[in-house]
């Protein structure tokens, strides 16, 4: 097509060309070939340790509705026919796309468990569990937090059936993510058109995370460790039991994923309530029983994950009270001992990890 243009531009002004003409075609010229060369650099640099400089090369730009508010125009720079089948629905806005961003990312620490369900909302959870079936693992999502899942992105690690689809289908969702569909689910989903389906063809590899700042550009690899059992250092007295571990382990997968300071209660496979991007850890944490509470969930047997450790006991007194038997945090304050000493006066277990999971 360049080709065309050129030889056109040359037969309608026989042969000459303006200073214009010329800068439009270094311009292309220079896109090709500045694309080819950060390509080259970056597969030379895919292997290296550490982060290398900064380039970025793409020419797939799908223009959006808008940014993050209407007055705001935005792109999304990439090829999102790499990740999905879109099956259905309106464009995927701006937000949309952070939030899908954020459901898949926390769907790929439990895409190999059991059914798993989860609801996000503004990058955070506020549904998510484990079941033996997607049915049971939606409703048990759903029943976490069913006034902040209005309008939100739900996200399944297995396949939706018709059951599920159908009762999917009685909340006012934006887009829903999933590996496969029944046929019959997909004709109860996209029976309202607006509706967002996508099936995931697989999960983007895990690559340096960039964002703005200052006018220029903060770099870091992505947050991808994830706790196993070994990881999870006894601190205190009393050991945590074989169904808290595996509760802390699926608390502490969850609060990865969620911003700071976070705090995560969890009962029996099931987000019971996350504090999610509150000043103090405190705040996060009465944020957390508050919504528990208001859904009429106990917290009695519930274990606590935070994305970082307690400078003072009052988070391990607080949830104490309301009846969680078990904490898992990184651990690393000086004063660790008072929030080890605090759980052992109240009998409960808490585990260290030694990995921190801020998320501003």
């Amino acid at each position: 097509s360049q080709y065309e243009a050129f030889t056109a531009l040359l037969e309608e002004k026989k042969g000459a060309t303006s200073l214009e003409d010329r800068a439009k075609l270094a311009r292309e010229a220079f896109a090709v070939s500045s694309h080819y060369d950060s390509k080259i650099y970056q597969w030379f640099s895919k292997d290296s340790e550490g982060l290398s400089p900064l380039r970025i090369s793409e020419n797939n730009a799908q223009v959006l509705r808008y940014g993050e508010n209407p007055h705001q125009k935005g792109e999304f720079v990439g090829d999102l026919d790499k990740i999905f089948n879109k099956l259905g629905g309106k464009e995927l806005s701006f937000n949309n796309l952070l939030d899908v961003d954020a459901a898949i990312q926390m769907l790929g620490d439990f895409k190999d468990e059991a059914a798993t369900c989860l609801v996000i909302k503004h990058n955070n959870a506020c549904g998510l569990a484990t079941r033996n079936t997607v049915f049971e693992a939606w409703e048990a999502a759903l029943a976490a937090d069913p006034v902040s899942a209005f309008g939100g992105i739900i996200a399944s690690n297995q396949e939706i059936d018709e059951k599920t689809a159908e009762s999917i289908s009685t909340l006012f969702f934006e887009v829903l993510i999933a590996p496969a569909y029944t046929p019959k689910a997909v004709e109860i989903l996209l029976a309202k058109k607006n509706r967002i389906i996508l099936e995931l063809k697989s999960y983007p590899e895990k690559s340096v995370q960039v964002r703005s700042c200052l006018g220029s550009f903060l770099m870091q690899q992505p947050d991808a460790f994830t706790e196993t059992a070994a990881d999870l250092k006894q601190i205190s007295a009393k050991a945590a039991s074989e169904q808290e571990i595996k509760d802390l382990l699926f608390a502490v997968k969850l609060v990865k994923h969620t911003k700071s300071n976070a705090i995560i209660l969890v009962k029996d496979g099931q987000l019971l309530a996350a504090g999610t991007g509150q000043t103090s850890r405190v705040d996060a944490l009465r944020q957390a029983i508050h919504k528990a509470k208001s859904f009429g969930f106990s917290l009695k047997g519930a274990v606590m994950a935070s994305d970082a450790f307690f400078p003072f006991p009052d988070c391990v007194e607080i949830a104490a009270e309301e009846g969680v038997t078990a904490v898992v945090q990184p651990g690393g304050s000086i004063k660790d001992q008072l929030s080890i000493d605090a759980a052992n006066e109240r009998g409960m277990a808490m585990v260290a990890t030694g990995i921190r999971h801020f998320k501003h």
